[in-house]
This record gives structure tokens, sequence and C-alpha cells, in this order.
């Protein structure tokens, strides 16, 4: 079974406006909302692909429990903690002529509410898989991920890390399965972005010696590389479209590889990532399955 973890999920609400301007009466051509959250996103484009899995994470407040029925409907069953006080987060995402987002703090998540995850944590069985993705929230120790995996390292589950900057290199010591920064992340992570492909397999080959198993790298419109633990390289080129939507994209290339792997070797579920991710880009909301299997022949 595949997990994912997702400590801040929330309600995105997407506007659609020609022109924005500030301090003056906006209105919207068209609206929507979506059900997100970096892990919530990864279950989401899992079940669109037929893959299993459960989401965890934390709800509070009515928008909590319409996180929860969406993703119901979504076909993902979930496992959440219910925090007694506060409300879970609504982001708006402005779309005009340039994208502007503005993310909501979400509630506190006391000490109690984080040790009741770790007990749902603790259950998971060997030959699992474990998502965390993106950052921990203010309330919660920044060392988050590290006890996390601190935990499970007793057992042979399969840990996904898609985070940035200490947050995921305080983790490497625990052998994490996959992890998937982009070449900006990696800027961030040595310093310098790099420039060419060299400079980037050269990047994750050392975030493989600090102790990462396998690296997937997006490239933008470089396409992608894949560093198995072996040490063998697969590149993949980029899908061709028109980009809607920076949204998720990187959620859905970690959904579309997992469920490769599920069906495939690693130069497939590199394939089915990158599609996966492209069709995401290419779309207002998270990746469908036809379309996803449409940019898969691109890349053939």
């Amino acid at each position: 079974m595949i997990y994912t973890v997702t400590f801040n999920p929330a309600i995105d609400y997407v506007v659609h406006m020609d022109e924005m301007a500030l301090g003056r009466l906006n209105r919207t051509v068209s609206e929507q909302m979506y059900i997100g959250g970096k892990g919530v996103n990864v279950s989401i484009v899992l079940a669109r692909l037929g893959i299993k899995s459960t989401a965890l994470g934390f709800v509070a407040g009515f928008i909590g429990k319409a996180i929860e029925d969406g993703a119901g409907e979504a076909g993902i069953k979930t496992d959440f903690v219910h925090l007694a006080d506060g409300c879970s987060r609504i982001n708006v995402k402005i779309k005009a002529a340039e994208e502007t987002e503005l993310n909501g703090q979400g509630p506190g998540i006391p000490e109690n509410a984080l040790a009741q995850l770790y007990e749902k944590l603790d259950r998971l069985q060997d030959g699992d898989i474990l998502v965390l993705a993106g950052s921990i929230p203010g309330t919660l120790p920044g060392d988050t991920y590290e006890q996390i995996l601190a935990r499970l390292a007793g057992k042979s589950i399969r840990t996904v890390v898609d985070a940035a900057g200490d947050l995921l290199l305080n983790v490497l010591k625990y052998r994490p399965f996959l992890i998937k920064p982009n070449t900006h992340e990696l800027g961030e992570l040595f310093g310098e972005e790099p420039k060419t492909v060299e400079e980037i397999l050269l990047r994750a080959k050392e975030l493989q010696e600090k102790g990462a198993v396998n690296v997937l790298v997006s490239m933008a419109d470089r396409g992608a590389l894949l560093l198995e633990e072996q040490g063998r390289v697969h590149r993949c080129g980029v899908c061709r479209g028109l980009v809607k939507n920076s949204v998720g994209a990187g959620d859905s290339m970690v959904a579309g590889f997992l469920a490769g792997l599920e069906s495939g070797g690693p130069e497939y579920a590199l394939k089915l990532g990158t599609a996966a991710g492209g069709a995401t880009a290419f779309s207002d909301g998270l990746a469908e399955k036809d379309r996803i299997y449409q940019l898969l022949e691109q890349l053939a």
C-alpha cells in the first residue's frame, strides 16, 4: 500500500481573470475549486492511474470536512487526524497576466495530534511506500521528517521525500528510496543552480552519496533525469503542450513514477512520471488518465 502524508492540506480556489488591478474591485472570468496539498495531489493522480493509496495528515473545521469529502469522491481512502481547533486552509490561485498565489496558514498542530499521526505511521508494514511531500508547518518541530524516518528505520518501507533545502538534506542519512529535486532546488542545496545536464547529474550523484537511493530530477524544458541506486542513468525528454498550470506538476510526476514502478521498470516509471507531470502542467487541474497516456506516446 502507498501512503501519502500532507501536513497542511487545502482547498485550492483557482480564479481566472483578464487582468488583476491592486486596490480595485476585480471580477473573475471563471473559477474552480480543487482539493490539494502535495501528498493529496499524489494520491489523486495515483487514483486516476488505478493505484490505491491512503492519504494521511491533518484536517480541521468545515474546510477539513470538504477536503475529506472531496478525497472520498476522488476514490482516495483517507485516515486524517481531526484537529479540535482551527480550520484547514484555502489557497487562492490567481491566473491573470501573471500568476499569483495566496496560500493560507492552516491550523496549528498540537503535540498530541502529531502523536496520533505517528501511531498511524507505526502501523505501516514491510513493502509499503510512504510519500512525504512539501514543507512542515511552523507549529511542528523542524525535524519532523527525520523523526518519521527514524521511527520506520527498522522496517522495509520505501520512503519518498519531495522536499527542499535542509528538510531534504537532513533525511538523506535514513536512505530514502526516492527523492525528487528540480534544478532550482539543486541550486538552493548546493549554492549554485546547475546549468548543464552533466552538472545536474554530478549533483544527483552527490545526493546519492549522502544517502538517497534513487534521485529523480525534473529539469523543466530539458525533461527529467533518473539516477538509479546501481548508478544507471536514464533520461527522458519533455512533453509538448501549452503550459496552463504550475500547481501539482511535481506531485503528479511522483505519482506517475510510482505507478510506473508498479507495472514496469525504472525507465518506464521515468516516462510515466514525466507524462503525468506534463499532463498536469497542460491542464487547469491535476492530470487525467487519458491525457497522461496521450503524452506518454510522445515519449516512446
